[in-house]
């Protein structure tokens, strides 16, 4: 096998099994210059770093895992393959009597599930233990609410595609997808199919089969759809069309933006509950804030340069907004895709989600030490001004639609 240089970069989870491990073990005294040993190593077994299950030997693990391999001269070790796949060797983590080793996350392509312990002198030993691969992991969809016949992608990983077993995508009611344009493992470009219901997504590869973290055209904890829930009753309700949208009527917001510049009339919609007719009270349970999302769609036309979007609940009984817009104890939302890049505009409709913890801002973009509580999420308001950075002046168009808070799924 190839020689490498060992890397001694420090990871949280080697340090947290390192204390773990040594607690566990009676080590030699770690010298205070590393030094590796003559012969070859010897593997007695394999734990895991897990101080709650010390008496727990292992097998095998799956990628990205932290474990403890005990034995002999264990300083002799100078390059550790899992499979076909090389390990990182941290020197702080090594001892005579055990190293801690993070499984390598690359698919291995010859599996002969064993571990290759490489000694200074040449030498190989080998011992017996599987790496395991995860079952996929469905984290996010370009656009929840993409129409049949168009193409959307799946995000999350482990997405692995198979000869004998190939990878499969099922909508709702266990309506497969005929279509499947890629595959990588984090990303799944696919055609939604005819009939696709609202629902969860699940993806089956030769590992597992595995639900979305979000549903398709999920509608639960609506509160503006444009179509038959709107902003109707506050000070601008918002410029709407239809053609072009996802689903149904959406927001536009066009305009010319500038650093500081305040273009309300084209970039804002307020929503008050109580001049809307909306019931008394809050869209959702707000007691525990970590526990929702907010989501919406976007599609933006025009490259986007200049200022951030705000995102501001107020309570129900809110009739103005002007106490609000500039307000550094309200605490909002920042969304500034731009930031990074410079401009931002995207290729159709997008989910964008935010969580509502993040809704901790103030308008130039300062963190509030104290989010809001119960009581203060009647009402909603979005608009594109200041956020604290500075761009360039642009003229852009934005279509919003489907602004929810939708519970996590865990």
């Amino acid at each position: 096998m190839k020689k490498i240089i060992i890397d001694n970069r420090l990871t949280p989870a080697f340090l947290l099994g390192l204390i773990l491990c040594m607690g566990l073990f009676s080590c030699d005294e770690y010298p205070n210059a590393y030094k590796h040993t003559d012969g070859i190593p010897e593997v007695l077994y394999v734990r895991t770093t897990d101080a709650a299950s010390a008496d727990s030997l292992l097998d095998g693990a799956f990628m990205d895992n932290v474990v403890c391999l005990v034995g002999n001269n264990l300083r002799s070790v100078h390059e550790l393959y899992f499979n076909d796949q090389q390990a990182i060797l941290n020197t702080s983590y090594i001892t005579d009597h055990t190293l801690i080793v993070t499984v390598p996350n690359r698919i291995p392509v010859d599996v002969t599930d064993k571990i290759y312990l490489v000694a200074f002198n040449g030498d190989t030993v080998t011992y017996d233990f599987k790496t395991k691969v995860p079952g996929p992991v469905v984290n996010s969809i370009s656009c929840e609410y993409a129409p049949e016949g168009s193409e959307a992608v799946l995000y999350g990983d482990y997405f692995l595609d198979d000869p004998d077993i190939p990878l499969e995508i099922l909508m709702a009611g266990n309506l497969p997808v005929t279509e499947i344009r890629s595959i990588e493992k984090t990303q799944i470009r696919f055609v939604i199919p005819e009939g696709a219901m609202k629902g969860y997504i699940n993806v089956k590869t030769l590992y597992g089969t595995s639900r979305s973290k979000f549903q398709y055209k999920d509608d639960r904890g609506m509160i503006l759809d444009w179509d038959n829930l709107n902003a109707n009753g506050g000070w601008r309700e918002g410029k709407t069309a239809e053609e072009g949208g996802i689903s149904g009527k959406y927001v536009v917001f066009k305009g010319d933006l500038d650093n500081g510049d305040w273009n309300e009339d084209n970039f804002s919609f307020n929503l008050w509950g109580v001049a809307n007719g909306r019931p008394e009270g809050d869209f959702f349970d707000a007691s525990n804030l970590s526990d929702y999302l907010f989501k919406f769609e976007i599609n933006i036309l025009a490259p986007w340069s200049a200022d951030g979007m705000q995102i501001v609940f107020t309570p129900w009984s809110t009739t103005a907004m002007n106490s609000y817009y500039g307000d550094d104890s309200c605490p909002r939302a920042l969304w500034i895709p731009w930031a990074t890049t410079g401009s931002y505009m995207t290729d159709g409709w997008i989910t964008v989600t935010i969580p509502m913890t993040d809704f901790k801002y103030t308008s130039t973009g300062a963190v509030i030490s104290k989010l809001n509580g119960p009581g203060n999420y009647g009402g909603l308001s979005m608009f594109v001004w200041n956020g604290g950075v500075n761009g360039t002046k642009c003229t852009t168009e934005m279509w919003l639609d489907n602004m929810r808070v939708v519970p996590v799924d865990k």
